[in-house]
């Protein structure tokens, strides 16, 4: 896909559940009014424990495996998929009004939801992702509703920061990357710009190495 496309499409809202999503609850609803208030609505609302998920534009080179499967014991052959998905899937643990864990996967994985409810948001804007994430992304403290189990969360939330085509996902890696307090962090981010070729990571780089 030439540049101009892709950032076409980069800024333009997804839709559809995962194709291979199983044994799975499924509800979808529509976010086209706004990412953070149909999010909130729903994680406030879920006193058992779900999924709540979207897909954002995967970034061009990113490689998202899947978990080997072999049922009875027995190795099975999968589906090959000569070309990479165009897209993400970011999915949100919630159970007792709060978010417990994120996961990023990518479309072609067979999803096994365990019984639970996934709640699924079509229309979601990829810059919406970004501001929702980097709230994630934040210490705790700055973050109610949000458990305290540790960095796993921010880190979780970083990665799949790095993971979006969304230009305003590698601006928030920036931020993090010059200004976090946990240097666990900051490496996690400058990982992940360290794999970018926009411009404006090369930038941040030199601009370290000019300090």
């Amino acid at each position: 896909m030439r540049p101009a496309l892709w950032a076409i499409a980069a800024a333009l809202p997804l839709a559809s559940p995962p194709k291979l999503l199983i044994n799975a609850q499924l509800e979808t609803r529509s976010a086209a009014s706004g990412l953070d208030g149909s999010f909130r609505q729903w994680v406030a609302a879920q006193p058992l424990p779900a999924w709540i998920g979207y897909a954002v534009p995967l970034v061009r080179g990113s490689e998202l495996g899947c978990e080997y499967v072999s049922p009875d014991g027995r190795s099975a052959p999968g589906v090959v998929h000569l070309e990479r998905p165009d897209h993400a899937v970011i999915l949100f643990r919630v159970e007792s009004g709060a978010v417990s864990r994120i996961r990023v996967l990518s479309p072609d994985c067979e999803i096994d939801a365990g019984g639970l409810p996934v709640r699924w948001l079509d229309d979601v804007r990829p810059a919406e992702s970004t501001a929702l994430l980097q709230s994630f992304a934040t210490p705790k403290s700055s973050r109610p509703g949000t458990r305290d189990d540790g960095e796993r969360l921010r880190e979780s939330a970083v990665y799949a920061l790095s993971v979006s085509e969304e230009p305003s996902a590698l601006d928030a890696l920036i931020v993090l990357a010059r200004k976090d307090g946990n240097p666990r962090i900051r490496r996690r981010c400058i990982a992940a710009l360290a794999r970018s070729r926009d411009p404006r990571a090369v930038a941040f780089f030199e601009d370290v190495l000019n300090q």
